[in-house]
């Protein structure tokens, strides 16, 4: 309830604002409903009625909870239904939107523009099938919108600076004047699309593997094995650990990498608690659990040991770096820093 009343208060306020500036506020020109303006306005009723979706998601559970005292959840059926299909929607527009021109644009051009971005999310999306089963269609749709936000932002410097279409010299020129702001909106626009590939990656094809293994043992998850060298008791500030020490290696050959995972018990509180192995090799992520101590097959002493595999999830952080950098490139544009001259008065 005090949730509510915040929104409410937030709400009202900005509501109360908007009425009281109104009369100031002058009308807009009108624009055609194919224009940057249109997109502008439809990208919005797709994120505002997304996130409506999250916000009643959220809230009607605790809002029934308190009203007939009746326990729900909601879970990613809900969200996968809703939220979802409103967010793909707002992508799919989203390079459209730099290539309009403002109040009236051409559609078939952009259409045209837009050709070889279309073009390669679609030959990454059948790569993904091709790769995996029919079951993961709803992967290779993320994958081929993530590659087309990203073909996307570049075909549209690549129409800035007129790449392949005019000489060197005059793609030099264009490509240095091109103010911040388009920089940072190609940014922006390209980190959301990386961003995108790696949270599609990282859930649809991450693996989790566990195995009760002696020392000399091996989990594989995916292309890593994990083999367990030995477990030793390490003694540490106020707690007391058994270690384990691995060894996670691609089934190519690459190079192996040592880590050291370790299972603790804090005498004082009687607490234990896991301290992951963390194998960061290029664009994925490799985690590494040691837990109980176990009896193993053969009578000797062995340990569960708990792999987790998440491809491309760097690729999550490299995505809002970009998205943060391309702000911060817009927000340098010396447009947005330039205080506008005033029309000096007539004189009587």
């Amino acid at each position: 309830m005090v949730l509510l009343g915040i929104l409410a208060v937030a709400a009202g306020a900005a509501f109360a604002l908007f009425a009281w500036r109104a009369p100031t506020l002058s009308g807009g020109g009108v624009f055609a409903p194919v224009s940057r303006e249109a997109t502008l306005v439809l990208n919005n009723i797709f994120l505002a009625a997304a996130a409506a979706t999250v916000l009643l998601g959220t809230l009607y559970p605790l809002m029934l909870e308190a009203a007939t005292g009746q326990t729900i959840s909601v879970g990613p059926p809900y969200f996968d239904l809703t939220f979802s299909p409103l967010l793909a929607a707002a992508l799919l527009i989203l390079p459209a939107g730099p290539l309009l021109a403002w109040k009236r644009g051409d559609l078939r051009g952009v259409g045209q523009r837009l050709i070889w971005a279309a073009l390669a999310a679609l030959a990454a999306g059948l790569l993904t099938l091709a790769l995996h089963d029919l079951g993961k269609a709803l992967a290779a749709f993320g994958v081929a919108l993530g590659v087309w936000l990203i073909a996307g932002a570049l075909s549209e410097v690549a129409e800035r600076v007129r790449l392949f279409r005019a000489p060197w010299p005059e793609v030099r020129r264009r490509t240095l004047g091109l103010p911040m702001g388009a920089w940072g909106t190609t940014l922006a626009h390209a980190g959301l699309g990386v961003f995108l590939l790696g949270a599609v990656v990282e859930t649809s094809f991450k693996i989790e593997a566990q195995g009760v293994v002696s020392p000399g043992g091996v989990v594989q998850a995916g292309p890593y094995a994990v083999t367990l060298n030995s477990v030793g008791v390490v003694e540490g500030p106020n707690y007391l650990a058994e270690q384990g020490r691995v060894t996670v290696a691609r089934t190519d050959g690459s190079a192996a990498r040592d880590l050291t995972p370790e299972r603790r018990f804090f005498p004082t509180g009687g607490q234990t608690t896991t301290e992951v192995g963390l194998d960061f090799r290029g664009l994925d992520d490799v985690y590494v659990v040691i837990g109980e101590r176990r009896a193993g097959a053969d009578g000797q002493q062995a340990w569960s040991l708990r792999v987790h595999y998440n491809p491309w999830a760097r690729l999550i952080f490299l995505g809002a770096a970009l998205m943060t950098l391309g702000g911060l490139v817009s927000l340098a544009d010396r447009r947005l820093r330039t205080t506008p001259v005033q029309p000096r008065k007539a004189a009587a």
